[in-house]
């Protein structure tokens, strides 16, 4: 079964990139608009890895990693947050949620993949340690 991978965007041609790069490589896509949609997506569809941007309209993509580890069927959901170039995340903002990699826009879709990669292959790695 392919891995499930949602992209939550503001801004189109990164949704459309992402997409495209990510199915592929063999995943299936779920897509959103801001935070709240990234929420209800995720809930209903728990996908294995999200990727995020920061600033969004309604909520932010840290707003949405606090929502996450709120929720027992959200918060081990690893996730990737892309920023805008210079854009920091402080401790607090790293600790609220599964955040496992913060990428500066712009990035290079290769090396995202392997990102998502080396994630999900130790989520696999993780579960059969822990069987």
């Amino acid at each position: 079964m392919n891995k499930r991978i949602l992209v939550v965007d503001d801004e189109a041609h990164i949704q459309h990139v992402l997409s495209l790069k990510l199915r592929n490589a063999g995943y299936e896509v779920l897509t959103a608009s801001d935070g709240e949609e990234g929420l209800h997506v995720a809930i209903a569809a728990s996908p294995d890895l999200v990727i995020t941007d920061l600033q969004m309209p309604y909520m932010t993509g840290t707003d949405l990693c606090r929502a996450f580890a709120g929720r027992a069927d959200t918060r081990d959901i690893p996730v990737i947050i892309l920023t805008a170039r210079g854009y920091a995340l402080s401790d607090d903002d790293l600790a609220n949620g599964n955040i496992k990699e913060v990428v500066s826009k712009p990035f290079s879709p290769r090396l995202l993949i392997q990102m998502v990669q080396v994630l999900l292959g130790s989520e696999e790695s993780e579960r059969a340690q822990a069987a």
